[in-house]
């Protein structure tokens, strides 16, 4: 499994766990040589989900990718599309 398959895998496992429309979950990941950036896009609707109560939830999304990007040697950004 390549590292933009293991990021693009891990954020929609566990954002398609949160949102009621999971059809609409969209991942894409652009891979650098240092840098691994993260697009999340999801039903306007869930979008509070995803982002949770004062930003908890994309904090924890965040740190977690953090933790597996920063064991491949990689920095991490994630955004999430309005």
């Amino acid at each position: 499994m390549t590292d933009e398959n293991l990021f693009e895998s891990l954020v929609g496992t566990i954002v398609k766990s949160i949102v009621d429309d999971e059809d609409a979950v969209r991942v894409s990941v652009v891979e650098g040589r240092m840098t691994v950036l993260i697009e999340l896009n999801v039903d306007p609707r869930d979008k509070g989900k995803v982002i949770g109560k004062d930003g908890n939830m994309a904090w924890a999304i965040r740190t977690i990718v953090t933790n597996v990007a920063t064991r491949l040697n990689k920095k991490v950004v994630l955004h999430i599309i309005d």
